[in-house]
């Protein structure tokens, strides 16, 4: 019987099989460094392009905060103007009360009364004088009780100037509150309209009950 040696034909494909199984590996090899440059290449654009936005958030993010800083300022600026403006037309609407104020005061003065010294501290009007006698001072305190714009006289200090005469000569020191004509009425019809509300929401109170 023949005997056929088959060990070159079997090494010869095992060296064959190698062979490819080697140039598959290369070739994988390569695609995958291939596949991992481009992906880095992506990923690098993708940061760039994300930094761009960054620094043109944080431009933009800049420019409001600076139109904000401004915009703070001219409300700042605003207010002062209003507070000043407010201040301005105080003192434009209370010109014709100081002068109506300085008018009664003149229209007050009873004959032998003499002021010496105003001051005036928000409603609040401190005089001091001298009469020839209290009953000056009285007709004063009188005059100044029946004016429309005064109220509430009183009597702080009164010192003899001439002990033992007949009439005695004084001086004085009265307050007296500023008001207008009117404003009687209106605090009125303020205080009526309170018990007024309070009844109406009782006798709702009443009907829901």
């Amino acid at each position: 019987m023949a005997r056929i040696n088959l060990l070159p034909w079997r090494e010869q494909l095992r060296e064959e099989r190698k062979q490819r199984f080697l140039v598959a590996m290369g070739g994988t090899l390569v695609v995958a460094a291939g596949l991992v440059f481009l992906a880095g290449q992506y990923f690098d654009g993708a940061i760039e392009q994300q930094n761009a936005r960054n620094d043109f958030i944080k431009k933009e993010i800049a420019v409001l905060d600076a139109r904000i800083k401004e915009i703070s300022e001219l409300k700042e600026r605003r207010a002062q103007l209003l507070e000043r403006m407010k201040i301005i037309q105080d003192l434009q609407g209370n010109r014709p009360i100081i002068g109506r104020i300085f008018d009664q005061l003149v229209r007050t003065l009873p004959d032998g009364v003499f002021f010496s010294a105003l001051n005036r501290k928000g409603a609040v009007i401190s005089i001091e004088g001298t009469a020839e006698s209290n009953n000056r001072v009285s007709s004063l305190m009188r005059n100044l009780d029946a004016s429309d714009w005064m109220k509430a006289p009183n009597l702080t200090e009164v010192k003899a100037l001439t002990a033992g005469a007949v009439d005695q000569a004084s001086t004085f020191k009265l307050t007296v509150k500023q008001t207008r004509p009117g404003a009687e009425d209106e605090d009125e019809e303020q205080a009526n309209k309170k018990p007024f509300g309070k009844n109406a929401r009782q006798k709702k109170a009443g009907k829901k009950s």
